[in-house]
């Protein structure tokens, strides 16, 4: 019961203000682009993704940091 009602809240405030965690945000603004990507490696993305907890943009993003500097 407890978990369900901790995945109805959003907890950001509740962890802000008790001083447990810091808030870390890039200096460097983004700046949004697009894409076109078949629909296969999307799906891959996503399967990614959940594995590890995130969304599929924040894994795309991971992947490029990661990878850049080799091209």
């Amino acid at each position: 019961m407890q978990v369900r009602e901790l995945q109805k809240r959003d907890l950001g405030q509740d962890i802000a203000s008790s001083g447990s965690a810091t808030v870390v945000r890039p200096k460097a603004r983004q700046l949004p682009t697009s894409i076109l990507l078949d629909s296969a490696i999307i799906t891959k993305l996503k399967k990614k993704a959940e594995a590890r907890g995130i969304g599929y943009q924040t894994m795309l993003k991971i992947i490029v940091h990661e990878h850049l500097n080799q091209y």
